[in-house]
């Protein structure tokens, strides 16, 4: 298996395979079917890199009496991040979203732990600084300007975490991609402008140089797999041991 080097400043190359595209491109499915298939000759081990917003948001509504309310005025408030990012967030939107991308680098820092463990990890997801918004698996502050004091340290303090995972890199990152009809025919509950802007802007992601295979989603998932699987062990035999 690919070794581990510790953390420094500058990028790193980890024994790391990162899925990425739009919503409803198959990177879970593809990436359940590389464990099992990986996992058969080696520790590897799955984890989900979002921000999890979703899914903490229906925790908070599902809270006795005050959760419904909250989780109104939260969505509210994340809604106006994302329709109107030039205008400064409050100080309570402001640090809702920080402490997202706080929840964002713990994930990341697991996956650190299973890497020094000797695993090779597939992700669901990878946190990247080239081009803001959750979107993109960016920083949400940097896409706002302005605002208070606190604002503008915790926009400065996230884009600082967002710059240290980033410095992680994969190697191999499979990139599937589909178009927004097919996306949103997989995913109807997500909004189509956020679909087309994911796919318009996935293509210009380079994760600080890493290797990127380019796959068609809307292919068949057994091509799709063996065609990853190809160029994991492919990564894995061009990577030092």
């Amino acid at each position: 298996m690919v070794s581990f080097s510790p953390l420094s400043d500058g990028p790193r190359v980890l024994p790391v395979i990162a899925l990425t595209g739009c919503d409803g491109s198959g990177k879970s499915t593809l990436a359940s079917a590389l464990v099992s298939h990986l996992g058969e000759k080696a520790s590897t081990e799955q984890l989900y890199l979002g921000q999890s917003s979703g899914k903490i948001g229906d925790w908070i509504r599902d809270l006795p009496l005050i959760g419904p309310p909250v989780g109104r005025y939260l969505g509210r408030k994340s809604d106006r991040v994302h329709e109107r990012p030039s205008e400064p967030p409050g100080a309570v939107t402001a640090l809702a979203i920080y402490l997202l991308s706080r929840w964002r680098a713990h994930k990341y820092r697991r996956m650190l732990a299973m890497c020094r463990r000797g695993a090779l990890v597939i992700t669901d997801r990878y946190p990247q600084a080239e081009i803001p918004g959750f979107l993109f698996d960016g920083p949400e502050l940097a896409k706002t300007q302005g605002g208070s004091w606190w604002v503008r340290w915790l926009r400065e303090r996230e884009l600082k975490l967002y710059r240290w995972m980033a410095t992680g890199v994969p190697m191999l990152v499979i990139r599937l991609n589909v178009d927004e009809a097919t996306a949103h025919a997989r995913k109807p509950d997500h909004k189509l402008a956020s679909l087309r802007k994911k796919i318009a802007a996935i293509p210009h992601l380079t994760f600080n140089g890493a290797r990127i295979l380019d796959l068609d989603g809307r292919d068949d998932a057994a091509h799709v797999l063996d065609a990853s699987l190809r160029a994991v062990h492919g990564a894995l035999e061009a990577t030092p041991a």
